[in-house]
């Protein structure tokens, strides 16, 4: 198997625990402040009800519940040993931290659990929440914050009904860092009136901030969404694959060396998929990125410039 043209998450995971460590999917049955009215109304134009979550909370299955059931899979899967709980649907430091903080304490009792990954929005991050984080960190756990950003421009936040601007995203990154707990911005590409270049320029944007890593997504269209009436309509038109490969080999190219890649690529529920409908074939748009980067000699670093210094 050739060589990655990025630095991986499995790879620095190995590197940190000498063996494969796979992150378990919890859904915690949280919300949203943009679906629950606080900052707007309907969420983002691409997030139905379900918000990225596995349904188990639905199910009443409480977390060391998920985590049993996912250490068995993924030991089968990816004979991973060890594990980080992924706090994955809507906005996982919404909450009061008597809320969280009995949540996070329970996915670390896990002895194969090394750590916590933790998606939410740069809007949701209060201090007592961060600080309570840093003290979990302190105490030997690997603490990863994902962060929604999805693009650096505000007129796109705004069409999308994000509920945020760029502005509020440069504050959670800087109250992060402080900290000291690494930071992943999540950035999403074909966004309804994007052109190429500013889904480019959200990479320059991120290759000169202090952010330990990031991963990128498809905008798929999936049930229940405004933008799947938007796609309906003929008022939103879904990249190709081609189209796609290009822009996430071209935003690579511009991250610097030392940045993690989390992922280049979402993964849709298959029941709840829209369009395209080559957005199931993970598989297939892993090596079409690949291949891109290849036929083009693009590596991770390519066009990276470094901020000045002095």
């Amino acid at each position: 198997m050739r060589e990655k043209p990025y630095r991986d998450f499995n790879g620095y995971l190995r590197e940190r625990f000498g063996c494969r460590v796979q992150k378990i999917s919890i859904d915690a049955g949280l919300t949203c402040p943009n679906r629950d009215g606080t900052r707007g109304v309907g969420g983002c134009v691409y997030c139905n009800a379900r918000g990225s979550g596995t349904g188990a909370s639905q199910k009443k299955q409480g977390i060391t519940e998920q985590i049993l059931q996912g250490k068995a899979s993924l030991a089968r899967k990816y004979k991973a040993r060890k594990f980080l709980a992924y706090f994955q649907s809507f906005s996982n430091t919404y909450a009061p931290l008597n809320v969280l903080a009995p949540m996070y304490e329970e996915a670390l009792r896990d002895p194969q659990v090394v750590g916590l990954t933790i998606g939410t929005r740069p809007d949701c991050l209060p201090d007592p929440v961060l600080d309570h984080l840093h003290s979990l960190s302190a105490q030997g756990n690997l603490i990863w914050l994902e962060v929604g950003l999805q693009s650096a421009h505000d007129k796109t936040l705004q069409k999308i009904n994000r509920g945020h601007d760029f502005a509020a995203f440069e504050d959670a990154t800087e109250r992060i860092r402080k900290r000291n707990l690494p930071l992943c911005a999540h950035v999403i590409l074909g966004l309804p009136g994007e052109r190429a270049e500013d889904m480019l320029q959200t990479a320059r944007i991120l290759s000169r901030m202090d952010i330990q890593a990031v991963k990128i997504h498809l905008l798929y269209v999936i049930q229940g969404t405004r933008l799947a009436r938007w796609h309906r309509d003929g008022m939103y038109t879904c990249l190709t694959r081609e189209e796609y490969s290009a822009l996430a080999g071209g935003f690579i190219s511009l991250l610097p060396p030392s940045m993690i890649i989390q992922r280049i690529t979402g993964d849709p529920h298959p029941e709840e998929l829209v369009a395209p409908l080559w957005a199931l074939e993970k598989g297939k748009n892993f090596q079409a990125i690949l291949d891109h980067m290849e036929a083009h000699n693009l590596h991770q670093g390519k066009f990276y410039t470094p901020v000045p210094s002095g």
